[in-house]
């Protein structure tokens, strides 16, 4: 290194001085180009490995790497033949900036491979994608300040100061944006608590709110209605309505009142039972859920019956093609029976006249029916 030092500072002619810079760029290019071989040999190992860390970590460093190279070889031009006298503290900057962008590219990278290896795992091994976007968004938010409190120091600005003003500004800031911080700490619960993801389906009778959230950011949330026109909630709405999930249920529920003629009401228990029996069978119900199916009331122009019962899928579509073959087969069960289904009707009793002897124009009861 004395060896070094002292052939960088010998005092030598123009043209000797054009050969070391020529000397040192050439050096410079050669070692970033084997370190793009190295590199690009290291990649080709780590993709053939499950860990998502290291490949993380490998396309986090290759470019800062780069950029150390061409700075050392920019630092030995500029200092010693340039004639600039650079301070340390620009050197030490520029390697915390350098340190700052690889550590935010490895969070970065983290993120899409968990991501991506999320999509292979099943569904209980699954990490929550909005626990993955908050953590990576608090790592970046972290970084970002410390790389300016450490740039501030080394420029030789006084932390202390800067952080007693941020203080006293913080206050002013937060009495200026309290919507802005409820909102901020309205994501912050959504992160912590998980009431919902993104992907879930979610509603909220008290602010009519219903769709799929798409984005759940620091000041809002994206929800996507059913007619595809995009919802944007702030979250401090989160914090004071009820919010239902429909997404995480266990089953969906089928639940039907079916009304039979009064003419039928013999068939009740049989009909009653084979419907029960017809549920106990079905492949695609629950029957380790409740299962209900009763005579329930006697109503105007009916007698009723209601079947309560759960299906195994959750899924929308799925569910209601479930539920049109269970009440197409509880149709034909009634009408295998001899049943039929009822209608509102009305009974007009009319009695025979003649019976009654009544004649108010003192016609004979023959008369007066004719």
């Amino acid at each position: 290194m004395e060896t070094i030092e002292k052939w960088l500072t010998s005092e030598l002619g123009d043209d000797t001085i054009i050969l070391k810079v020529f000397l040192i760029v050439f050096a410079t290019m050669v070692v970033n180009f084997i370190w793009k071989r190295v590199y690009a040999r290291l990649e080709s190992q780590l993709k053939k490995t499950k860990n998502v860390w290291d490949d993380a970590l490998g396309a986090a460093v290759s470019r800062p790497i780069s950029y150390v190279i061409w700075g050392v070889g920019a630092w030995i031009v500029i200092k010693y033949y340039l004639g600039f006298d650079l301070n340390d503290s620009y050197r030490d900057v520029y390697i915390v900036i350098l340190i700052s962008w690889g550590l935010l590219r490895f969070i970065r990278k983290a993120e899409v491979n968990i991501q991506n290896s999320n999509k292979d795992r099943n569904k209980d091994d699954k990490i929550d994608q909005s626990t993955i976007e908050a953590i990576s968004k608090l790592l970046r938010v972290s970084v970002g300040i410390t790389t300016i409190l450490l740039v501030l120091q080394n420029l030789g600005v006084s932390i202390s100061a800067v952080l007693a003003f941020g203080g006293i500004g913080g206050i002013a800031i937060g009495f200026a944006a309290k919507d802005l911080l409820a909102n901020f700490f309205g994501g912050l619960m959504i992160y912590l608590d998980r009431p919902f993801s993104v992907g879930d389906w979610i509603r909220s009778n008290d602010r009519d709110i219903e769709g799929t959230v798409e984005y759940i950011g620091w000041r809002q949330t994206r929800i996507r209605t059913f007619d595809k026109r995009p919802l944007y909630v702030p979250n401090a709405i989160f914090n004071s309505i009820t919010v239902e999930n429909p997404s995480r249920m266990n089953n969906r529920r089928i639940y039907e009142t079916f009304g039979i003629r009064y003419d039928d009401l013999n068939q009740v228990n049989q009909i009653v039972d084979q419907v029960k029996e017809m549920l106990s069978h079905h492949t695609e119900i629950d029957t380790k859920q409740t299962m209900i199916v009763n005579l329930n009331a006697f109503a105007e122009s009916s007698v009723d019956f209601f079947v309560y019962t759960f299906t195994k899928t959750t899924d929308w579509v799925k569910f209601h093609a479930i539920k049109q073959d269970v009440l197409l087969q509880i149709a034909g069960i009634i009408e295998s029976n001899g049943a039929d289904m009822a209608y509102p009707t009305h009974r007009l009793q009319v009695e025979d006249l003649r019976l009654q002897g009544l004649d108010s124009k003192g016609l004979g009861s023959e008369d007066a029916v004719k």
